[in-house]
């Protein structure tokens, strides 16, 4: 069983100290560092220990209240619709059957092999709201391979270079949380066990939530749910993108949107002539 760290941010800095803390209780364990991948040959490359891992471990400085650039490039460049394990499950059925779908990604039933992954973030501040959207965000790099998140946890008071040693509680929590994603190797998604804080989201156990009226669905995972008498009741677990359910029912959509618009190819083409290119276009 092998797990993969990818470390997001400066090597030697506090994120990859707290990866490297988890890597070591996890055991069998290799760190890619972000950093070193600069081509779009390196990201392919990336793909294959992807696809080769277990168990995958984030860990990712917190800028600007949420994740680091370069992991939203890894995560635009391979974990879009490539990755997705029900686009994946779909197109090896249709096939099977000989049938062409309308839109062909890429396949890659690599895809399909359980794993399960723990995420990281460390930021300078001490108060919260500095560090709220680097969980949700970093549920970017799990959801579509359907991963099973086990652990998670945001770190703060990292504020200088490698500060993050200062503390031995977060030193140790990487630790514990490292050997929680050791420890739920190999089973499938419905069988793993969540070990991180419980959170308000049964799905993804986050605590960011929309509300509309008394209508309240999970920012991070699209759960659906009713606020009534200051609390939530969750009415539908299938709308949250970590549900088979709902990566189903997104890969039938794009499907049946592709044919629709295979249709209207013509009048797309008309239309979008119209709007040509932009007379007036500023370079660097």
């Amino acid at each position: 069983m092998k797990v993969l760290g990818l470390g997001c941010g400066r090597p030697g800095g506090s994120a990859e100290i707290l990866l490297t803390a988890a890597l070591r209780a996890a055991g069998d364990a290799q760190l890619v560092r972000l950093t070193d991948l600069t081509t779009d040959d390196h990201l392919w490359w990336l793909w294959e220990r992807l696809v080769d891992c277990d168990g995958l471990i984030v860990s990712t400085p917190i800028v600007n209240r949420t994740i680091a650039a370069r992991l939203k490039n890894v995560i635009d460049f391979l974990l879009g619709p490539n990755a997705d394990a029900a686009i994946i499950e779909h197109l090896v059925a249709v096939r099977g059957e000989g049938i062409e779908p309308a839109v062909p990604f890429r396949v890659d039933e690599r895809v399909l092999k359980p794993r399960v992954a723990g995420l990281i973030a460390v930021g300078g501040s001490l108060t919260p709201q500095w560090k709220t959207l680097a969980l949700p965000l970093l549920h970017t790099t799990a959801f579509s391979m359907h991963m099973a998140v086990v652990d998670q946890v945001v770190f703060g008071g990292a504020g200088t270079p490698q500060s993050i040693v200062l503390d031995d509680a977060a030193m140790q929590r990487a630790a514990r949380l490292g050997g929680n994603v050791a420890s739920q190797l190999g089973r499938a998604f419905d069988d793993v066990r969540y070990l991180g804080p419980p959170g308000l989201c049964p799905m993804c156990h986050l605590d960011v939530v929309e509300l509309n009226g008394g209508a309240v669905t999970c920012a991070t995972c699209g759960s659906a749910g009713e606020w009534a008498d200051g609390s939530i009741r969750w009415t539908d677990l299938t709308s949250s993108v970590i549900s088979m359910a709902e990566k189903r029912a997104h890969a039938r959509e794009i499907q049946e949107t592709a044919a629709a618009h295979a249709r209207m190819r013509a009048e797309i083409d008309e239309r979008a002539a119209r709007f040509g290119t932009f007379e007036h276009v500023a370079r660097p």
